[in-house]
């Protein structure tokens, strides 16, 4: 089977290895070709990768690729065939727009991947007010006319797909989550430094300041309290000022280099526990991350997070709150035992995200919907939508750059 996919990221058409890379290593070996279209950026150029994988970028601005996708995919589809179109879709769903002009132009399937959208469940900016607005109009303009949606947690993007009239026959629910546990992993000769972590862009969503509150607080009651925040971007400048603001200078530490795998993994392993404090995310993969490396997470329930953390047994869940934050750090900082258990608690509930077997599934998924698909009058129409259970945001790269998502872009994703 062929596949024609259509992806917002760039970093393959640019030549860089990282989350879409070894992503497209594995999944590569489940199809006879793949055709990736994306967007124009610099350095983008025609590429192959891994003998079957071929990257065409725009060589037009971004508002004209639904056109560059229609153009281009008929031109690839007038030279062979393809199983399915999938089309990666967020922001202004450029993809979807074209893969759905493309689709009915050539009769050939696609599917929607929503991996999250911008601003769900909470939007902190102009930006992500703007894109949440403009998700249910492309969704229910898309439940029309796509085969599937792919969604990439079993909770909160299927119970949006819902709410918005897709229907459950057209949800599959495909983890992109996925972890290599020989990279990922406890550190027996790391010491603890920091008391609390955060990994990911210094952008609004993360919700940096609520973490920064918190802490303020608990230095009330532990005037040493440490933080360590690994991340750059465009938050960076307020950031330090805010915490200056509350009087943490001498508590936090913000880490803006491009640091290696290895130097992350020491990174989680450095801390008590990891803080996600974001409002909107599509895994978030550090959650995971740290939690195979038997580090306590705390989140909001954003994600794949409210599947995966249960009961407060193998992580804890707060409600964007600070107050709620200060309460359960300080629970975690004042209880080294149960520190231990959910963090082994933590590591055992994250083993089904394997990267083998997530892009397997992925892949295996998508061949079983071409099937069913194309094969509408036998007995394999009656096959339900393959789904998986919870597990799941993008595969490490081979080296991490705070500039970029620390998880990289979902378009990575698996």
């Amino acid at each position: 089977m062929n596949l024609l996919m259509l992806s917002g990221d760039t970093s393959v058409a640019r030549g860089r290895e990282g989350a879409f890379e070894s992503m497209l290593r594995r999944f590569s070996q489940y199809w006879e070709r793949i055709d990736i279209l994306t967007p124009r950026a610099p350095g983008a150029s025609e590429r192959t990768l891994h003998g079957n994988v071929f990257i065409h970028p725009s060589p037009r601005h971004r508002l004209m690729q639904p056109f560059f996708i229609r153009e281009r995919g008929a031109a690839l589809l007038a030279e062979r065939s393809y199983a399915l179109i999938s089309s990666h879709d967020f922001g202004f769903f450029y993809n979807g727009i074209g893969a759905a002009w493309l689709s009915r132009q050539t009769g050939v399937p696609y599917v929607s991947e929503i991996h999250h959208v911008e601003g769900y469940p909470r939007a902190v900016t102009a930006r992500e007010r703007l894109y949440r607005a403009i998700a249910p109009l492309y969704i229910r303009y898309a439940a029309k006319r796509a085969a599937a949606f792919r969604a990439v947690n079993a909770v909160e993007v299927p119970a949006l797909l819902r709410q918005l009239g897709v229907p459950d026959e057209k949800i599959l629910v495909l983890p992109s989550l996925y972890i290599d546990f020989d990279v990922f992993r406890p550190l027996s000769d790391e010491h603890r430094y920091y008391d609390v972590a955060f990994v990911g862009r210094l952008v609004a969503n993360k919700g940096l300041f609520t973490l920064l509150d918190a802490i303020a607080q608990v230095k009330q009651t532990r005037p040493d309290v440490r933080l360590g925040i690994l991340g750059r971007g465009p938050l960076e400048k307020p950031l330090r000022e805010r915490i200056a603001a509350l009087g943490l200078s001498a508590n936090v530490d913000v880490h803006t280099d491009t640091l290696l795998q290895e130097d992350v993994v020491r990174f989680y392993n450095s801390a008590a526990m990891l803080v996600c404090a974001s409002t909107a995310e599509g895994g978030p993969r550090v959650t995971v991350e740290a939690m195979a490396c038997g580090v306590p997470v705390i989140s909001t329930p954003v994600g794949v997070m409210p599947e995966l953390i249960k009961g407060g047994r193998n992580g804890l869940l707060f409600q964007w709150d600070a107050a709620e934050l200060t309460s359960k750090i300080a629970l975690l900082l004042n209880d080294e035992d149960q520190r231990r258990r959910i963090g082994e608690a933590g590591r055992a509930a994250v083993q089904p995200f394997q990267a083998d077997a997530v892009i397997e599934r992925y892949a295996r998924g998508y061949q079983e919907l071409a099937k069913r698909l194309g094969t509408a009058t036998t007995a394999l129409a009656a096959v339900p939508p393959p789904t998986v259970e919870p597990p799941p945001d993008a595969a490490p790269p081979e080296q991490l750059d705070a500039q970029d998502d620390l998880p990289a872009n979902d378009d990575g994703s698996a």
